[in-house]
This record gives C-alpha cells, structure tokens and sequence, in this order.
C-alpha cells in the first residue's frame, strides 16, 4: 500500500493542475489587482425609461430629425471683392457666410453684409460639395437681406419660412451655418428675448431683432434659425462682441424678410419710401423760443419741392433768425407724432419709415400756428438701385 502512495498523490495533483488550468479558468492576475476588483475596467450604460428607440431622448431625436431635414437646404456663401490698395494694387479680398434655400428653383436667402452689399462674386457650395456661381437679385442695406439665385439645373430641398410673430421667450431654437468654415454645423438654444434693437458695423440700426443663445459665430451669418418643427423663424445676423460666441446672438425675424420676398416677387424691386423733408430735433427752451410746446418734436428745415410731404402740404420755415449765435427756422411745422406715436427721439421719424413702403400712408401730427392737426402723406417710391 505504502508502495502505491506516491503515484496516489502524483495523479492527485495533476487532476488538481488539469482543473485549475482548464476548467476553473483561474485569473491569477486577480490576486494582484488592488482591493480585489472583479471584472471589466469600463461599465457599459444602464438603460435609460427616457430613452427612446436607438438610445435618444424626445429632444435629441428632435434635434436630430430638424438637421436632416434642414442640412440640405442650408448653403455656404462664399464673396469675393477686389480691393485697391494706396499704391493702385489690387487684391481679392474674400469673405464667408450662410444662406438658406426658400424656392427649388435656387433662390437663397441670406445677409445684405455676406454678399457685401451686392459688390462682391459669390460662390455657393450646397451640403453635397457641389459649388455654383451665384447672381444677386436683390439686397436690401436696411434689413440686412439679400436674395441671390444659383441655377443647378435641378429641384432643390427649401426651408419652411415660419412666423416670427408667434415667437415667444424660452422656446427652442436650433441654428445651422457654417462658422469658420465647418460647415453643417448644429447649435440649439432658446429664444432669450424678443424686439431687440442693435447697432451694426455699419452704424445702421436694426430693430425688433430675435435674441438667442444658440452659439453664432462668424460665418454663421445668414443661416437659418429653425423652431422645434424645422421652420425658419429667424435669420442669424449678428453677435454682441467682437470675441466670438458669449451666448448673444441676434436674428432678423422671418416675417420681415417675408414681406419683402412678397414684394419683389410682385413688383421685380425693393422699394424703399420717400417723404421729402429735413428735420431737427427742438425741445425745452429752444422749442419756447420759437414760440412752439416745450415738450418739443420734429422741426421741419425743408421741403423738398414736388415731394410727397410738399403734396401733403407740409411746410417748412417762412423766414430764418439767428438767437445766440444760432440760425433758426420760423414758421415751419414741428411734428410732434407718428402715426399716432408721440416723437420721442431724433430718429423716430427713421424708425417709423424702416417699416414703410412705397404708397404707404404716413399719418402725421403736426403743430401749426398754435393749433395741432393731423396730416396724412402718401410716400413715395424710389426703386433700389443694384
């Protein structure tokens, strides 16, 4: 017995030796791993209630289902305009900028300043990569818009142009463009306030603009901005700062620039209203020593002959006086409303006339020889000059 001992404990060990190699699959490393930890390095994600079908929230799959539809319609602008130097030289200049397609015939809608003002050679590349030249049909310095047309020889994916005007603060926004070049880029955000009035570069003031902190940055000019359906509310047009994106952007609501496709579609032109007069802001002393309100308004300085404020039967001063080393208009009109709205600054009578078309009527209230009364103008139009 004591003869089979040892072949005993010999075939023990190695039954012992074959189970701990290929049965109980044995992690030797485990004993020097720290505090014993037992299995992967990474976890995988628990599933999520919010979730929906392929692993994204409501509004991940909205964000998502607005840029596939969107993308294609969103273009890159490039322009290109040939400067002069002191020494006669001259050299391209090129700039970059957004636009969106609003008819499959190939009109895009983008800013007055991405096709500098009509001056510029544009060239449009589409989501595809596929680049075409481009012609300008309008621009409108004003609103900062302009329309430009490429011919593709195809049907092209349009944008929905939605209401602005129905717009309210802490809505959803998403904005497509191109910044620095990278194009399709998707931003979301909110509407962060309503009927802002900015300054642009050119000293050019536009009003009742959308506020957004959706990130805008350069190049981004002229994309869309799109509400939770993908319909176009707004056109992004500016940032607060030079510095790039602080969550300041600003849009030019849609149903401005609606009315204006509305009118060049009926007319082939952007009109822009006329009146025919010059003014100077009086008020407080000045206004009493011209024997008119204290509260003050509009002098009217001249009228243009054979305008419509001279139609209109507007005048301007009978005689001049000189008080305090001061030359004075006596006699004229102070305009002391518009259309209904008191005067309260030297560019009432501008910003009342940024809404005003060509035909339009402007109702006036004026101060005459110590009496008020109502005045209506009908403007006069005088056609953009491309």
């Amino acid at each position: 017995m004591k003869v089979l001992r040892p072949f005993v404990w010999a075939a023990a060990m190695v039954a012992v030796f074959l189970y701990a190699t290929s049965v109980a699959r044995w992690d030797v490393g485990r004993v020097f791993r720290p505090g014993g930890a037992i299995g992967r390095l990474w976890s995988e994600p628990a599933a999520s209630a919010a979730a929906s079908v392929g692993g994204f929230t409501a509004d991940e799959q909205n964000n998502i289902d607005v840029y596939r539809s969107a993308r294609d319609a969103t273009v890159n602008i490039t322009s290109v305009v040939y400067r002069e130097t002191w020494f006669s030289e001259i050299y391209p200049e090129q700039g970059a900028g957004s636009g969106f397609i609003v008819n499959p015939d190939g009109e895009i809608l983008t800013n007055n300043h991405v096709v500098n003002g009509g001056t510029a050679q544009l060239t449009v590349v589409l989501a595809d990569k596929k680049s075409y030249k481009a012609k300008i049909l309008f621009t409108d310095v004003r609103d900062d818009l302009a329309l430009i047309k490429i011919e593709a020889g195809r049907k092209l994916p349009a944008l929905r142009l939605g209401d602005s005007d129905v717009s309210v603060v802490g809505q959803k926004v998403l904005a497509i463009g191109n910044p620095f070049g990278f194009g399709g880029t998707l931003t979301t955000g909110i509407v962060s306030s309503l009927g802002r009035t900015i300054q642009t570069e050119e000293n050019r003031e536009l009003e009742g603009m959308i506020q957004t902190d959706a990130a805008i940055n350069p190049g981004n000019s002229g994309g869309p901005l799109l509400d939770s359906h993908g319909n176009v509310i707004g056109i992004n047009t500016a940032i607060y700062g030079a510095q790039g994106n602080i969550g300041l952007g600003f849009a030019i609501p849609i149903n401005r620039a609606k009315s204006i496709l509305d009118e060049f579609q009926a007319k082939g032109h952007i009109s822009r209203p006329t009146l025919g007069i010059d003014v100077s802001p009086v008020a407080g002393d000045l206004a009493e020593m011209l024997e008119l309100p204290a509260k003050g308004g509009l002098l009217i300085r001249r009228v243009e002959r054979g305008s419509p404020a001279a139609e209109a039967g507007l005048r301007g001063p009978s005689r001049w006086v000189v008080r305090y080393n001061y030359r004075l208009p006596v006699g004229a009109d102070l305009i002391t409303a518009l259309d209904g709205q008191p005067v309260e600054g030297t560019d009432s009578l501008q910003r009342v006339m940024n809404h005003k078309h060509g035909g339009d009527i402007l109702e006036m209230t004026i101060y005459r020889e110590g009496n008020s009364q109502k005045i209506r103008v009908k403007l006069g139009e005088a056609p953009q000059q491309m």
